[in-house]
């Protein structure tokens, strides 16, 4: 069964100077300002687009991971997945780099490390940013 999720922006303003509020409706996470600064520059306590792809790309990935090594009898203690997605104004996402550390017992580093790179090529998010570069360490600890 297919599932949707929504969340919505309210942008007041020009790009430079204008902000908006992203509301989260299917979950209830409170809401979040975002502005161009916030997105090019410091975040001065707002997120982003990009933050937010991030979260979405790092949970997507562990449930991933977690998914396949558990089928391959290998079912992780803990995964801590970090997603750092650069940004460049004028050009877009340049690319996306997930760091997995994680906790498997009876798994070598190379078994660890094939399963993140399977993780990362067929999770769903990973398939929707389909053209930009990502790349991957991971590693037991």
């Amino acid at each position: 069964m297919a599932t949707v999720r929504t969340a919505h922006t309210v942008w007041e303003g020009e790009l430079v100077t204008g902000s908006g509020t992203v509301t989260f409706d299917s979950s209830g996470i409170p809401e979040q300002q975002v502005s161009w600064p916030s997105r090019a520059e410091q975040p001065n306590g707002r997120t982003s687009p990009e933050e937010l792809i991030a979260a979405a790309h790092s949970s997507c990935f562990s449930m991933a991971l977690s998914h396949g090594l558990t089928g391959a009898g290998h079912s992780p203690t803990r995964l801590e997945t970090r997603a750092d997605v650069t940004f460049q104004p004028g050009e877009g996402i340049t690319g996306i780099h997930l760091t997995v550390r994680g906790q498997v017992t009876g798994l070598d580093e190379q078994g660890f490390r094939a399963a993140a790179e399977e993780a990362k090529k067929n999770c769903p998010v990973s398939q929707a940013l389909t053209g930009t570069t990502i790349t991957l360490t991971a590693e037991l600890a």
